[in-house]
C-alpha cells in the first residue's frame, strides 16, 4: 500500500477540537431521495464551517467513469466542475466542533483512503465515527422514514428497530471506512434511512431530515432541522395532491401503507427477506433511464409510482 499520510494534508492551524464526532457524507454510493448529499449542504449551509483537510483527489477518482461536468458559453470553457473530498470542522448550534468528511468518493486505493481516514482519526481524536447512507424501499411517503441503523457494538443502535434482516448489499467507501474502523475500537455507527422506491430520483428533504435527527440523537449535537422540516412540510402537500390525482399511484401507496403497518405491528418481519440483494446505484440509474426512454417514446405511459408499484 502506497503512504496513507500522503493521501491528504491537513491545515497547520487546527481548531480546538474535543474528542469530535465525525460524519461521513459522501458521493458516488446509493443516495435515493438524494437525502445524504441534502444533509451535507444544510450542515454546511446553516452552520459556521471551514476545511481543515483536502484529500488528493487525482489519485483516487475516476474521471472517464464519472466524468465531471463543464460548463460551455458561447466560445469558450466558463467552469469546470471539480470533484472534492474534503474534512469540514463545523460548528453545531451550541458551539461544539464536530468533523464533516464530505465529496466524491474514492473509485479506488480504498484501503489506502481507510487508513488515510484512520489516520485523521487518531490525530485529531475522534470518539465516534458515523456514516450516512440512504436508499430505496418500498415504503410510503404517508409514514415516518424508517432507518437502517448499524454499529460496531449493539448497544449503540439498541433503540432502533430491526428493518432489515441479512442482506447482500454492494460495498462503499464509507461501509469499508466503518468496519475497518470498527474492528480497530473506535465506536462506528451507519444511518441508512429508507426512501420510497418511487421517489429515489427526486430530492426527497424528509429523509435527510430523518438523518439529521439520528446523527443529533447519537451524538449529542445540537444540530438546526427547522429549513429541513419546512422543506419537507411542503414536498408531502406536493406529493399527496399527485397522489390524489391518480387512482393507479394511490393504489400503489395505500399497498405500501398495509405493507408499513403489518411491520410495525410486528406481523410481519422485515422490509427485505433474508439472504436478499439490494440494487447498485447502477441499476437504479439505469431503470430509470429507461422509464424516462419510455416517457419520450410514449408520452401516455405510467408514472415512477406506477411503474414502481406494478
Amino acid at each position: 500500500m502506497l503512504d496513507p499520510a500522503k493521501l491528504f494534508e491537513l491545515i497547520e492551524e487546527l481548531p480546538e477540537l474535543d474528542r469530535p464526532v465525525l460524519v461521513l457524507a459522501l458521493d458516488g454510493f446509493v443516495d435515493a431521495g438524494n437525502a445524504s448529499q441534502l444533509t451535507r449542504s444544510h450542515l454546511l449551509s446553516t452552520l459556521e464551517s471551514q476545511v481543515i483537510a483536502t484529500f488528493d483527489i487525482d489519485q483516487v477518482f475516476d474521471y472517464r467513469g464519472r466524468r465531471p461536468e463543464m460548463l460551455f458559453v458561447t466560445d469558450h470553457w466558463e467552469r469546470f466542475a471539480a470533484p472534492e473530498l474534503k474534512v469540514h470542522a463545523v460548528r453545531d448550534a451550541a458551539g461544539t466542533q464536530f468533523l464533516l468528511l464530505a465529496g466524491a468518493e474514492p473509485d479506488m486505493q480504498w484501503e489506502r483512503f481507510t487508513a488515510a481516514v484512520q489516520l485523521i482519526v487518531e490525530r485529531l481524536g475522534v470518539r465516534l465515527l458515523i456514516a450516512l447512507n440512504a436508499i430505496p424501499m418500498g415504503v410510503p411517503h404517508t409514514r415516518p422514514s424508517t432507518v437502517i441503523a448499524h454499529a460496531s457494538r449493539p448497544d449503540l443502535v439498541i433503540e432502533y428497530s430491526n428493518w432489515l434482516g441479512t442482506v447482500q448489499v454492494p460495498g462503499s467507501a464509507a461501509h469499508l471506512i466503518e468496519f475497518r474502523l470498527g474492528v480497530s475500537g473506535l465506536d462506528t455507527m451507519g444511518f441508512a434511512v429508507n426512501v420510497p422506491h418511487y421517489l429515489a430520483h427526486l430530492d426527497y428533504p424528509a429523509a435527510a431530515l430523518t438523518l439529521i435527527e439520528c446523527v443529533a440523537k447519537a451524538s449529542g449535537l445540537v444540530l438546526p432541522t427547522e429549513i429541513l422540516q419546512e422543506a419537507a412540510r411542503e414536498s408531502r402537500i406536493d406529493l399527496d395532491a399527485k397522489v390524489a390525482a391518480s387512482e393507479q399511484v394511490s393504489a400503489v401507496v395505500h399497498a405500501l401503507e398495509s405493507q408499513y403497518d403489518e411491520i410495525v405491528a410486528g406481523r410481519t418481519h422485515g422490509l427485505v427477506a433474508d439472504g436478499a440483494r439490494l440494487p447498485t446505484a447502477d441499476e437504479l440509474g439505469a431503470e430509470f433511464e429507461q422509464y424516462l426512454l419510455q416517457q419520450q417514446e410514449n408520452p401516455d405511459a405510467q408514472d415512477p409510482g406506477d411503474e414502481a408499484g406494478a
